[in-house]
């Protein structure tokens, strides 16, 4: 494997399958701390009024910018990823799932990817779920995405609140977290579910 001319590990053997390409490239992530570095180098995550300060201070950084840096969220995280898939002639898809909880809106974007008719949940930033997670069929896969992120987030969510799975193309780097948003919300809605509603039917199927 090399670096080309944008900074970016691609890996050229011909004689390395697609499953090696794949751990390649998770090596490669375990570079990335998670987070958002200020003016002054310091990672925002570690600090406080990290809410406000993501809103105010983020930008969606460019591949060549998150592996100078070392330091990105999933936002940027996935950027990199999708392009060393890419490169690499892997087929992926990108998607975006968030909760409208009329306040912070917790989200979550992961990569997608196919190989000999399996298809793989690539999972880095999110420290708990990290590794390459394999199901049958992309419905099963959304579903276990949905189902963790949701306990994930359970202790802070309000009562009756809506989540969201969008899948997106790769966005324009150097945008605001609202701006991120406003482009997700053109992208191809893939569900929007009322989470109330969602759980209630959870819980019905475990009586």
């Amino acid at each position: 494997m090399y670096y080309n001319e944008y900074g970016v590990i691609k890996m050229n053997d011909k004689y390395l399958k697609n499953t090696d390409i794949v751990k390649e490239i998770m090596n490669l992530m375990e570079n990335i701390e998670y987070g958002f570095l200020d003016k002054n180098n310091h990672n925002i995550f570690l600090g406080e009024n990290i809410g406000k300060r993501f809103n105010q201070e983020y930008h969606l950084m460019s591949p060549q910018e998150l592996l100078q840096k070392k330091v990105g969220v999933c936002w940027d995280q996935v950027e990199l990823e999708r392009k060393l898939f890419t490169e690499n002639n892997i087929k992926n898809s990108t998607y975006f799932i968030y909760i409208d909880d009329k306040q912070s809106l917790p989200s979550h974007t992961f990569l997608v990817f196919s190989i000999n008719n399996k298809i793989y949940w690539f999972e880095h930033s999110w420290f708990d779920e990290k590794g390459v997670h394999e199901y049958n069929n992309i419905k099963d896969l959304l579903n276990d995405v949905k189902s963790k992120f949701i306990k994930s987030r359970e202790n802070e969510l309000p009562n009756f609140f809506k989540l969201y799975i969008y899948k997106y193309d790769k966005p324009k780097y150097n945008i605001s977290c609202d701006e991120f948003y406003n482009y997700i919300n053109t992208q191809e809605k893939i569900e929007e579910i009322n989470l109330e509603d969602s759980m209630i039917n959870e819980e019905k199927k475990h009586e």
